[in-house]
């Protein structure tokens, strides 16, 4: 593994018993990842594509133990997080975070926007007092272009652009260096979309913080990736820069994905 390297992806394998399937049941589980291996390095953003069902969702949720692992490894910096259990994992749960795809979901309505942001905080930085935690919420915001003076209000309070860039600066408030953003602008409309897609290259810019940047639309995915993967039916099945993804593709399914891009 290069020093350049900070996640190392390994074989990785999550299987789940096929629905219906009884105690003696011999029907084959379902693969939703079945052997995918790739590397993200340090301060880049890997991109990873595929239709609904491709396994894509499902890698990004492993990596970040929101799935479970069947078999093969992820490395980080050179440890096998993979095998871990929750108490184990918490040192590196603030050093890899998810941008999730629904910011309507993601979002606790019942709290306020100081309490979203400060719940991480207080987890792993315990030494931070109430004051403390309120001054970074208020970086935090201004990081992603929101007010101060707005975390005080409550999720149904904003348009779902604002929302998904307050799951940006949840994901940023404990200072990771790997964040997992899954499809984090396709609930959007297209004219946010870019908002979105900028505000996390500046964000990339600044902090040198890597994505794993999950999306089925090729277009967003060549905008802000360094390094491409077509997934389908839970194999890799081609990989490059975006110029050789998008401008002379291999793999059939690729070109196919490619010809449901829209020709305006």
């Amino acid at each position: 593994m290069s020093t350049s390297t900070l996640l190392e992806v390994q074989g990785l394998k999550v299987h789940y018993p096929r629905p219906g399937a009884g105690w003696f049941s011999k029907a084959d589980p379902v693969r939703a990842v079945d052997g995918v291996s790739f590397v993200v390095p340090r301060g880049k953003t890997v991109g990873l594509v595929g239709e609904s069902g491709s396994g894509k969702t499902t890698t990004g949720r492993a990596i970040v133990k929101l799935a479970p692992v069947s078999a093969g490894k992820i490395i980080w910096e050179g440890v096998d997080i993979g095998q871990m259990d929750n108490r184990a994992f918490l040192p590196w749960r603030k050093k890899v975070q998810m941008v999730f795809q629904d910011p309507y979901g993601s979002l606790n309505p019942r709290a306020d926007i100081l309490g979203i942001l400060s719940e991480p905080l207080e987890i792993h930085f315990p030494q931070l007092n109430r004051s403390d935690r309120e001054a970074r919420c208020a970086e935090l915001l201004k990081k992603v272009g929101l007010k101060p003076e707005q975390m005080r209000r409550h999720p149904h309070e904003f348009s779902g652009g604002q929302r998904q860039r307050i799951g940006i600066a949840r994901a940023l408030a404990v200072q990771p260096e790997l964040i997992v953003c899954d499809e984090p602008v396709s609930a959007l409309d297209v004219s946010v979309q870019a908002s979105v897609v900028n505000l996390l290259q500046d964000l990339q810019d600044e902090l040198g913080v890597a994505y794993l940047f999950i999306a089925h639309d090729l277009a967003v995915v060549e905008h802000i990736s360094h390094h491409v993967l077509v997934m389908e039916k839970g194999l890799v099945v081609e990989q490059g820069s975006p110029e050789q993804i998008l401008g002379s593709p291999e793999h059939p399914y690729t070109r196919t994905l490619l010809d449901a891009v829209p020709k305006f």
